[in-house]
């Protein structure tokens, strides 16, 4: 195993489109890293240059102890799994799950049958060797794609969006059998998705990423709770944060829609512009109005079950959802009243930089760590 180190990468294409830029990142050795961000913004990229499909433009990659930059992709002791699952449609699941076998070790026919009925059976298709990918579900299919790469025990396992041709019910299943693997078998690994759900349940430390930069790094609960920034605090999270242009004065958050009086918050003076953001499940639904509740109009009432989601309008103007208990269910055009505790309000400058996270207690048995921020 290995950790991999990018320092300063940088990555320009010909046409002098800048696919990433400043990239620096440790990932630790047996490590679950997930690139997360929107289409367009270097995590693929990324993936790519450490994987050796693409070569920096500047800065170094390194895989334990080699610089990797000029190193050949077939000898950097990784293992890749596509999004498209790239399988041999005319040979059998034994035969593709031993076909980089052949090439990358020096082990006998019969020692190459035995690592692949191994992980064949730690994958659940070990009853599936005789067939070939067209037999197969989109799910036998990802799982023999994932065989095809553990049976060559890599260093590092690079993972492109690998569950986005999955339906959603066995896209939640993989996501599941992915972690197990991945602490079973303890090797670092680097994923790739746009999904921010599948990097919330599923990695060590998430990567988000835009336009080409590291907007932050850290653990889920980090990012989800002390986002950055402003890009940061809405990508995560779904349905995605409620963001507010306000301005800041003596403590008082001024809107178009309402005046918000910081009790325990003490904010710098030098910043006077940005936005007020509020998660859709830490807005509260109270019964009457008071000095401190903001009023907000139904539109539309999404029943989920567990819980209600509530598109709301401020004034006529602005658009807010609440994620509410299954027991508030209120009618279409109803005013209700709304507040927003102070601990989970969140505030940005006018720079979109974080000024005011959202406080949430600590976690028994879990330390807090140091968020890496990025540009």
């Amino acid at each position: 195993m290995a950790d991999v180190e990018l320092t300063d990468m940088k990555k320009v294409y010909p046409d002098g489109v800048v696919g990433a830029e400043d990239i620096d990142l440790l990932v630790e050795d047996g490590e679950f890293v997930i690139l997360v961000g929107p289409s367009g913004c270097g995590k693929t990229t990324t993936l790519q240059t450490i994987a050796g499909l693409q070569r920096p433009s500047e800065g170094t990659i390194r895989i334990g102890d080699t610089v990797v930059n000029d190193v050949k992709p077939q000898n950097r002791d990784i293992a890749m799994v596509f999004q498209d699952y790239a399988l041999y449609p005319h040979k059998t699941v034994k035969e593709n799950m031993m076909f980089g076998l052949r090439y990358t070790s020096g082990m006998s026919k019969s020692e190459m049958e035995d690592q692949v009925a191994q992980y064949a059976e730690m994958l659940s298709i070990d009853h599936l060797l005789d067939q070939k990918p067209g037999q197969l579900s989109g799910g036998q299919q990802q799982r023999v794609a994932l065989g095809r790469a553990m049976v060559r025990d890599p260093d590092v396992f690079l993972l492109d969006e690998p569950l986005s041709n999955l339906d959603a019910k066995l896209r939640t299943e993989m996501r599941a059998e992915l972690q197990r693997l991945q602490n079973d078998l303890n090797v670092t690994t680097i994923y790739v998705t746009h999904d921010q759900t599948e990097a919330m349940t599923m990695a060590d430390r998430i990567v988000v990423m835009n336009k080409g930069h590291i907007q932050q790094v850290g653990t889920p609960i980090e990012v989800y709770n002390q986002p950055a920034n402003a890009f940061v605090a809405q990508f995560i999270g779904s349905p995605s944060m409620n963001m507010i242009d306000a301005q800041f004065e003596n403590g008082i958050v001024h809107t178009d829609y309402f005046q918000y009086k910081l009790e325990s918050t003490e904010l710098d003076p030098s910043v006077t512009q940005g936005q007020f953001g509020i998660r859709p499940e830490d807005i509260q639904v109270v019964e009457d109005s008071t000095t401190s509740s903001v009023q907000a109009r139904v539109d539309v009432v999404e029943e989920l079950g567990s819980e209600n989601l509530l598109h709301l309008t401020l004034s006529d103007e602005t658009s807010i959802v609440a994620r509410v208990n299954e027991a508030i269910h209120p009618t279409i055009d109803d005013i209700i009243e709304l507040q927003f505790p102070e601990e989970r309000v969140c505030l940005f400058a006018e720079n979109g930089r974080t000024i005011k996270y959202r406080e949430v207690p600590e976690r028994a048995g879990q330390p807090s760590t140091q968020i890496q921020e990025g540009r």
